[in-house]
This record gives structure tokens, C-alpha cells and sequence, in this order.
């Protein structure tokens, strides 16, 4: 199969082949329809995020299955499917409590040593940035918790945006920060996660929903996903501006879907008293973030987001549900369509602030 090579930060990807092995036991092999390419990609792309290399990157992809091994029970052939950000063992403590994103048993989903690698590149084992199943190819081969089947007639390119952005963003604000009707929130960045969490705080009926970024184009697509507010952080103090539209108070909840450290402590100091920030956006290694420690006696709160806190067998169902309802809008992110061979200027026009999200479409 063909996939796309991570070599070293700075480094454009090479586009080569990978022998790709046959399901064995619970493992489940997908052809891959497409992929989006998400931020965080970027980030690690861009060395942020250290990574050991050579990786295949690309953890938002959706497909159909082309084999199962002999104890797959969940999945068949011809199933189309989203593949998720992580695996759960099902297991452990975390799994158990209904934590399966804070799984810390997924090696127990990866194959002993000693037998053969999922995947070889150049005759030596490679991997996926979240494991085996890696976006960035032409197929994947994981645990079968690593997918969740969907209808046959929800469009996969739609469906992908699930795996990653929808189910953080939505999820940071129905799971995580648990919005309640009514409530006032504040979106820092407006991308593919900044609008998937409008998008919740929306479903989740918060009353006052302000998107802030510095890219009008994106103001004016957090508009149409359903803030009722905007904030244009690059003509003043958006902080000051959200407590303007918010009696002078602040918001009851605030997140920051970016991944930096200025916006962060802006995420958190647009709270009103008792408020919650959530950060949710990946920052680079080893950076720290600075709290007016009397922002604590009031009784605020900063947590962070793993995943949008997601039950993915559960909430990727329902989020396709409310998709096909045409009240979860996931056509209207997807900006541009592209080849695995387009990767590197996608991440490009991710820094410029071009699109929502680019789709690689492998069909």
C-alpha cells in the first residue's frame, strides 16, 4: 500500500510504499476512503510534538473493511467505519469506570513481540502516530476497538471528521466541561475543533455562544455553525470583549481550541466567578501556562480535554445521528478535497489560516 512517510520535523513526506500484514485473531483490516488533516498532525509535523520516526501520521480517517481474523465479533467485511484517535483495552481501571479514553492498557491491542509487524516499511516495523491504524495511508490494520461501524449511507469523507475533530469538540463541551442549557461559553479558535465545540454548545443549549479567532473567514463560518457571537482577537483585547457582551462578568464556560499559551491564559481569564475553562488544543512540549492564583478564589476551574473525554462506541454513533438530523454540520467543514500527495501543503494552509479541513480522499 501506499502511504505517506514522516522522516524528521521540517522534512517534506515521502510517499512510498508499506507492506501491510493480514488480520490475525481480533484485528481488523480497512482500505482507507479518506483521511482529514488535522492540527495536531501538523504540530508534530512541525516538531512540537516529538514523535519517534519514521511514523505514518493521520488519526481522522474513515473506510470500509476489507478482513477480519477468525475472533472479530463487532465488525465484517464491506462495514464502512470511522476509525478513533486511540484504543481501549476494555479492561483496566479507566476503561472500566467508563474512562476509555484514559485507557493506559493499549499495549494489551498491539501484537506481542516476536511475531510479525502489522506493517514494514523498508523491511523494519512501522507505525501509526496513535498505533497501527494511521490515516496518512492507503490502509489500516488495528484492533477491532479500534473502528465503529456506521450506516452505509452517511458519506465517509463527512464521517472521518468524526474520528478526531468532532468527537474532541463536541465532546470537551458535552463530556468534559458538561454544558448545561442555558449556559454562557466562549470558543477560542474557530478550526475544525474550535467549530466542532460551537457545534456542542449549541446542542447542548447554551444561550450566548462567542467564537473568537483572528481570521474573519473563520468568524463568519463559527456564525453559520452556530455562535451568536463573534470576537476579532486581532483588533483588541478579546478577553475585555467577552466580558463586555457578558454583563462584565465573563462566561460560564470557556475553551481554548488552538494550543497556545497566550490564548490559553485568555481562555481562562474570560471566566466569570465559578466558571470552568477546558483547554483542549495540543501546546508544544514542555510549555507551561501562567494562572492569576486569585482566580482560584473564586472559584474557577482549568482542566484539561483527552479526546473530548469520548465513549467512542457510544458518542460516534450519536454525533453520526445528529449529523443525519442535519443538527451536527459536517459537510460545511470540509474546505478542500485532496491527494495523499497534497499532505505538506495542507499543513501549510492549516498555518495560514486557508481552511476548516482539508480532506485527503483516497477513491
Amino acid at each position: 500500500m501506499k502511504a505517506a512517510i514522516f522522516h524528521q520535523p521540517g522534512q517534506p513526506h515521502s510517499f512510498e510504499e508499506v507492506d501491510i500484514d493480514q488480520p490475525q485473531g481480533r484485528e481488523v483490516l480497512v482500505r482507507t476512503a479518506a483521511c482529514g488533516v488535522c492540527h495536531s498532525d501538523a504540530s508534530v509535523a512541525e516538531g512540537k510534538v516529538p514523535v519517534p520516526t519514521p511514523m505514518i501520521l493521520g488519526h481522522e480517517p474513515a473506510g470500509i473493511v476489507e478482513a477480519v481474523g477468525a475472533d472479530v465479533t463487532e465488525l465484517k467485511p464491506g462495514d464502512h467505519v470511522i476509525a478513533r484517535l486511540g484504543l481501549y483495552c476494555g479492561r483496566c481501571p479507566h476503561c472500566l469506570s467508563g474512562h476509555p479514553n484514559r485507557c493506559n492498557n493499549r499495549a494489551a491491542m498491539q501484537r506481542r513481540p516476536g511475531q510479525r509487524p502489522r506493517m514494514l516499511y523498508r523491511g523494519n516495523q512501522i507505525t501509526g502516530v496513535t498505533g497501527d491504524g494511521a490515516g496518512f495511508a492507503e490502509k489500516m490494520l488495528t484492533h477491532e476497538h479500534g473502528f465503529v461501524k456506521i450506516p452505509d449511507d452517511v458519506p465517509l469523507e463527512a464521517a472521518a471528521l468524526v474520528g478526531c475533530a468532532v468527537v474532541t469538540g463536541v465532546g470537551a463541551v458535552l463530556n468534559t466541561a458538561k454544558v448545561e442549557p442555558g449556559a454562557t461559553v466562549a470558543v477560542f479558535g474557530a478550526g475544525g475543533i474550535g467549530l466542532s465545540a460551537i457545534q456542542g454548545a449549541r446542542l447542548a443549549g447554551a444561550r450566548r455562544i462567542i467564537a473568537v479567532d483572528v481570521n474573519e473567514s473563520k468568524l463568519a463560518a463559527a456564525r453559520r455553525f452556530g455562535a451568536t457571537h463573534t470576537v476579532d482577537a486581532s483588533s483588541g483585547d478579546p478577553v475585555e470583549a467577552i466580558r463586555k457582551l457578558s454583563g462584565g462578568d465573563g462566561v460560564d464556560y470557556a475553551f481554548e481550541a488552538i494550543g497556545l499559551k497566550q490564548t490559553a491564559e485568555q481562555c481562562i481569564a474570560s471566566l466569570t466567578v465559578g466558571g470552568v475553562a477546558t483547554i483542549i488544543g495540543m501546546m508544544g512540549a514542555g510549555q507551561k501556562i501562567e494562572i492569576d492564583a486569585m482566580s482560584l478564589m473564586a472559584e474557577k476551574r482549568v482542566q484539561g480535554c483527552l479526546m473530548g473525554s469520548v465513549r467512542f462506541p457510544i458518542d460516534a454513533p450519536r454525533y453520526i445521528e445528529f449529523y443525519r438530523q442535519g443538527r451536527l454540520l459536517l459537510d460545511e467543514m470540509v474546505t478542500r478535497r485532496i491527494r495523499l500527495e497534497q499532505l505538506d501543503d495542507a499543513f501549510a494552509a492549516i498555518n495560514r489560516g486557508e481552511v476548516l479541513r482539508s480532506v485527503i480522499m483516497f477513491q
